[in-house]
């Protein structure tokens, strides 16, 4: 490896790091989150303690969220009476309010929507692209993450997905 290429993968995970020493470390609590909703209120992930929160980081334009949409929304509707939440941050650029609200009726998606044009849970979460996704337990503590999409095969999922909503049910 030359010296220019560990300057460069030195500085690009530098660049990596969460903003005022946050991370995202399974068995730690999540990093707090604020952003607006689609609806255009403030909203936080503190505000969620409580329930088992899936946050699935999203784009329009990501193929693989579009696969994956239908499976989260069919686990929202079967788990939402359990204290289940599923949060889906779009990162769309600004201004695109009205394609989110189109694709979310398209895919059926009925669980909130936040907005992330900036990308900060990118960085707070520790995302490298979407989809991203991060499961928190009901006293805020993140209990698993996948970068990529999530499906009903992973068995890691599904077994800390029961085991979250089995605790303080």
């Amino acid at each position: 490896m030359t010296r220019w290429t560990v300057l460069v993968a030195s500085a690009l995970l530098a660049a990596c790091k969460p903003a005022d020493g946050a991370k995202a470390t399974i068995g730690d609590p999540a990093p707090p989150y604020t952003t607006l909703a689609l609806s255009g209120d403030s909203v936080r992930t503190t505000d969620l303690k409580g329930k088992v929160v899936l946050l699935n980081v999203w784009a329009t334009w990501c193929a693989p969220c579009r696969e994956e949409i239908p499976y989260l929304q069919s686990l929202y509707t079967k788990h939402r009476d359990q204290g289940f939440e599923i949060v889906g941050v779009s990162v769309d650029t600004r201004g695109q309010e009205e394609n989110i609200k189109g694709f979310a009726k398209d895919f059926g998606m009925t669980y909130p929507i936040w907005l992330d044009p900036d990308e900060r849970i990118q960085s707070l979460y520790l995302a490298l692209g979407v989809p991203a996704s991060y499961l928190i337990d009901r006293e805020g503590i993140l209990r698993w993450r996948r970068l990529g999409t999530v499906k009903a095969s992973d068995t890691t999922f599904t077994s800390t997905l029961a085991a979250a909503l089995a605790a303080g049910s």
